[in-house]
């Protein structure tokens, strides 16, 4: 009849029953199982009342509200909606578990807390915002700058799907009811992010003069590498690379296409030279894990680098790491790997003297990683399978770069027609004169 079970995310027990065909689940609001099997039996009992005509369910009332209520009440009590929209972001952030969610992510969800509590009314009742309150908070969210430029649209919908998250936990917990107030918001147009270019085809269109410091930061972010110079750049890395990391952590992006996290969070173990791969550690995949893993083909460069790395190897259990740091005159732990920052400083340091110095960051390797596999006709398949949360709209950014094959694939189905000394190629006879 019923059933109560914990539930793991806020470690509070629910109550599951069915009345007259219809399932309810409610949250009990407590963590004592005691008094779970308490509001059970209750629960039960009042069903039985109901069923044999003891108890009357009055007219348009709530089955659910009534029968956990013992029969008192009609509707919930307003107070329960009385959260306001601070109480409510607040409240939940301390009912995550811990480890719930990737530290990045929940850096992200405090950051959309932050801003949403700057634009929305907090001492409003959560309850009561509206559609048009969320529309106000996108157009004046918009209207801020981070770093002298304008608030993407694509960055103000994360943040109200955030809230949106938020929200519909509070449903399910009870604190609210009803769905999101975030349906049919308004935001500007924004552009497709640029087709990936070579760097011949972006200083072509540099030199011809006339772009804004912005455009021109836009189109060096669209830049992928031929596989000649990435060999070129990991050439002048290897001269003039000023710790012995520094070369094998380019080698690791340019050959695999890891991102910077990934790289970072890899161990030596994830290196097997049995089988020529690596295990890359991947956060981004699967939301419902806190890493998953995916498996690359290593390249004889690659294998070559780390195996002279790992002779030097400083220690601990992280791939990439720096011998020793000293931090407020403190000798830190050998072996302990890079933080984000200190990855991209070395990064940037390395090429800044160089004729790579416009290369963003790490990412470039990445794109160009897909876009030469792809290039050579490396089956879209495996090279999803080698990137990790590969995307429609990033194959599109590079497919247009390799011209040959569309032409050769077009080709394969209408043909292709020559004139030969009079002679149709493609049907074997003498043209018509």
């Amino acid at each position: 009849m019923a059933c109560v079970e914990l539930d793991e995310a806020s470690g509070r027990y629910r109550i599951r029953f069915r009345y007259g065909g219809k399932p309810f689940k409610r949250s009990l609001k407590t963590s004592e199982e005691r008094e779970a099997r308490s509001i059970l039996g209750r629960v039960e009992e009042t069903i039985r009342l109901i069923e044999r005509g003891r108890l009357d369910l009055p007219p348009n009332a709530d089955p659910g509200v009534f029968i956990l209520s013992d029969g008192k009440l009609n509707r919930k009590p307003t107070t329960e909606q009385g959260s306001t929209v601070r109480e409510l972001l607040t409240r939940y952030q301390k009912s995550l578990p811990k480890d719930s969610k990737a530290p990045t992510t929940l850096r992200t969800e405090e950051t959309h807390v932050s801003h949403l509590l700057k634009h929305l009314r907090e001492s409003k009742l959560a309850q009561a915002v509206t559609v048009a309150d969320m529309q106000t908070y996108v157009e004046r969210r918009l209207r801020d700058k981070y770093r002298d430029k304008p608030i993407r649209p694509d960055t103000v919908k994360k943040e109200v799907a955030t809230f949106r998250l938020i929200w519909n936990w509070a449903v399910t917990q009870d604190y609210l009811t009803g769905p999101a107030p975030t349906k049919g918001l308004k935001y500007p147009k924004t552009e497709q992010k640029l087709p990936f270019k070579t760097q011949e085809e972006i200083e072509k269109i540099v030199k011809r003069c006339g772009l804004t410091d912005q455009e021109e930061r836009a189109l060096w972010d669209s830049l992928v590498l031929t596989s000649k110079q990435v060999q070129e750049v990991l050439d002048y890395v290897k001269q003039v690379a000023e710790h012995p990391f520094i070369y094998p952590m380019f080698v690791f992006a340019a050959h695999t296409g890891a991102r910077r996290s990934e790289i970072l969070r890899s161990q030596i173990d994830d290196f097997d030279f049995q089988s020529s791969t690596v295990l890359i550690r991947e956060k981004k995949r699967n939301h419902d894990k806190s890493l998953t893993y995916r498996r690359v083909q290593v390249s004889d460069l690659l294998m070559q680098t780390m195996k002279e790395w790992f002779a030097q190897h400083p220690g601990g259990q992280f791939t990439i790491c720096e011998p020793v740091k000293i931090i407020r005159g403190k000798t830190r732990e050998v072996g302990v790997p890079l933080t984000r920052s200190e990855a991209h400083d070395h990064f940037k340091r390395t090429l800044a003297d160089s004729k790579w110095s416009k290369i963003r960051g790490f990412h470039v390797f990445r794109h160009s990683f897909a876009s030469n596999l792809a290039a050579v006709g490396v089956d879209q398949r495996i090279i999803d399978k080698w990137m990790g949360h590969q995307t429609e709209e990033m194959r599109k950014r590079y497919q247009h770069l390799f011209p040959d094959q569309q032409r050769d694939a077009i080709a394969l189905v209408f043909g292709r027609k020559k004139k030969a000394k009079g002679i149709d190629s493609h049907s074997k006879r003498p043209l018509p004169r």
